[in-house]
């Protein structure tokens, strides 16, 4: 073989390996067969010519161009290569924009989601129905919106407070603050020395302390053994024995009060108050009798004689 026809094998060889790495960098193996999808976005920040197109996570083709399809909307078209796999792909499938993770290295990727009710296989040149998956930092930033706007709102109002406070807060009110915390430190210091005097009182009187606290354990216990007397000399029983000698003394005063019995007749029957009154009246007109005519009542003789009769004296009108 002449070295011409050894440089032209080289020549082509390099050729062929140039063509094959050129294509391989830009996602195309050219021993692989593939097919080709298409799908329609409004946009797709993050998504790059030769990003993966995954499958329940496994890598199954590439992108291969973005373009525009009009001037008016500004749609996107992406147009996908995908491996011949033994899964199938229905025509109603879609492919999902996401952002795997953070996705702040690797960009964007397409996911194929399958629509496993429909039987008909996508073919070559077919259109997917798009979607997007917002990502991590899209969720997050969502969520964080209406916190930034509170976080906002507060560093807003303690401005205004500070501000407000650095009104308030003049040069006399600052030194008359400060004349208070010196006082208020003097305070301190003042209890921490009559807590220390009571705690030397405390250590000085301990032993008092410890009897006296003894002795009133001992009342304590004195004072329980006289409660359980108490309840063993049935105090229920005799408080209702009490109630009871009570009631009957009610009804005692209530007949009293009726009239009702001896008493009750002498405290509200007037006729009986006026004999009384009237007896008690001739006991005391016969007692002063007796005492000014004592021979009308008394007879005594010393020689047996009869005694004279007593003849009342006509009285003188």
């Amino acid at each position: 073989m002449s070295k011409e026809i050894k440089t032209a094998i080289l020549v082509i060889a390099a050729i062929l390996v140039f063509i094959w790495g050129y294509s391989y960098l830009k996602g195309k193996d050219l021993f692989n067969s593939y097919k080709t999808f298409y799908v329609v976005y409004e946009e797709v920040e993050g998504l790059s010519p030769s990003a993966p197109v995954t499958l329940n996570g496994l890598n199954i083709g590439h992108v291969k161009s973005i373009s525009f399809i009009d001037d008016v909307k500004g749609d996107l078209l992406v147009e996908m290569q995908i491996e011949n796999t033994d899964f199938p792909i229905s025509k109603t499938s879609n492919a999902v924009l996401y952002e795997p993770g953070l996705g702040i290295v690797s960009g964007k990727k397409i996911a194929i989601i399958p629509d496993m009710e429909n039987t008909t296989l996508a073919e070559d040149g077919d259109y997917l129905k798009s979607g997007i998956e917002p990502g991590m930092l899209s969720v997050v930033g969502k969520k964080l919106s209406p916190l930034q706007e509170k976080v906002e709102a507060t560093v807003t109002t303690a401005d205004s407070l500070l501000n407000n406070l650095n009104n308030v807060f003049d040069k006399q009110t600052q030194a008359n603050l400060r004349s208070s915390i010196a006082e208020l430190s003097n305070t301190m210091k003042q209890f921490s020395y009559t807590t220390k005097s009571i705690n030397g009182v405390i250590a000085d009187n301990r032993v008092k302390i410890d009897s006296t606290m003894t002795n009133l354990t001992a009342t304590t216990s004195n004072l329980a053994k006289i409660t359980d007397s108490i309840n063993a000399a049935n105090l229920a029983q005799t408080v209702r024995k009490l109630e009871s000698t009570l009631a009957n003394v009610d009804n005692i005063i209530n007949d009293v009060q009726a009239g009702k019995g001896t008493m009750g007749k002498l405290l509200k029957d007037e006729s009986m108050y006026n004999n009384l009154n009237d007896a008690s009246n001739e006991l005391k007109e016969l007692l002063a009798d007796i005492k000014n005519n004592p021979k009308r009542y008394i007879h005594f003789s010393v020689f047996g004689r009869k005694g004279t009769p007593y003849v009342e004296k006509e009285e003188k009108e």
